[in-house]
């Protein structure tokens, strides 16, 4: 069993963490709110008192901070003062500019690093079937392989530095594109007298059906799990899907590539955003579109 620094203890970062606990490694937590590191003492995590006495015994760093500049700055500060070898993993969801660069501050400083953003929402993360997206040496991806199962469904080696970042920034621009064409065809059965019902049954089980209908459906009613039933309590916040599509266009811009249907998306959360409703579930968009707030 390993002993892990995990900085970042918010809304995701606090299950992994306790889950990690559960398997049986000894885990030093730290944030910059009380309330975080309350709950994850809760969880069976030491509270330690700054991100340097959290890495001051550890083998390995976990971070999951909200952007890149976040990232860099930490990797900036801990790499000088972790032991030489030590891994580094950041779940964070950045920029791919941002995650090479942490990786290079890593390796001038002798550590192993992997970029491994997740996907599953809070529910993922507190029952232990994340999905992650590694980008790293083959080396680094290896020893991080068995620290990350524990609070993972399923660990992909997506390639190199970096790789994780872009993979999870091409599927959720694909969530952000397919819940917006789930949502207009709701919109547009209602308009039409069709039955929401009637609608999921379809499409389902034919050619229209994804992971933003038969698992997150944005309606009330053919899912039960989904936020829908729950009048849009997140899940998955909209202002995080904003952020990620952000990352897209950013992205596509940089790589030269063009993605129509991702900047549509990105404007489309924007003004949902812009509504003051950054805290629903994306699936909400579809009020957007209805142009209520009613379900």
């Amino acid at each position: 069993m390993s002993v892990i620094a995990f900085v970042g203890l918010g809304n995701m970062g606090n299950p992994m963490a306790g889950n990690l606990v559960k398997a049986g490694h000894s885990v030093i937590g730290y944030d910059l709110m009380e309330a975080n590191l309350a709950a994850a003492a809760g969880r069976g995590v030491e509270a330690a008192r700054s991100a340097d006495d959290a890495v001051s015994q550890a083998e390995v760093i976990i971070t999951m901070l909200p952007a890149g500049k976040h990232v860099r700055e930490v990797y900036a500060d801990l790499a000088p003062k972790a032991a030489r070898g030590t891994l580094f993993i950041d779940c964070s969801t950045v920029d791919v500019e941002s995650a090479r660069a942490a990786h290079a501050i890593a390796k001038e400083h002798g550590h192993l690093s992997v970029d491994a953003p997740v996907s599953g929402g809070t529910v993922g993360a507190e029952n232990g079937t994340l999905t992650f997206m590694a980008g790293g040496e083959k080396a680094a991806f290896d020893k991080a392989e068995p620290l990350l199962q524990p609070m993972a469904g399923k660990v992909v080696h997506c390639g190199d530095g970096g790789a994780g970042q872009a993979a999870k920034i091409c599927n959720n621009m694909i969530l952000g594109i397919s819940m917006i064409g789930v949502s207009e065809a709701f919109v547009l059965a209602e308009k039409l007298g069709l039955d929401r019902q009637a609608l999921f049954n379809v499409a389902s089980t034919s050619s229209g059906q994804c992971w933003a209908l038969t698992t997150y459906c944005p309606v009330p009613g053919p899912v039960p799990t989904s936020p829908a039933n729950r009048d849009y309590k997140p899940g998955f916040a909209a202002g995080l899907m904003l952020k990620d599509l952000k990352l897209s266009q950013e992205a596509a811009s940089s790589a030269g590539a063009v993605t129509p249907l991702g900047a549509e998306a990105t404007s489309l959360y924007a003004l949902f955003a812009a509504q003051g409703r950054s805290d629903e579930d994306f699936s909400s968009i579809v009020n957007f579109l209805r142009g209520s707030r009613e379900s």
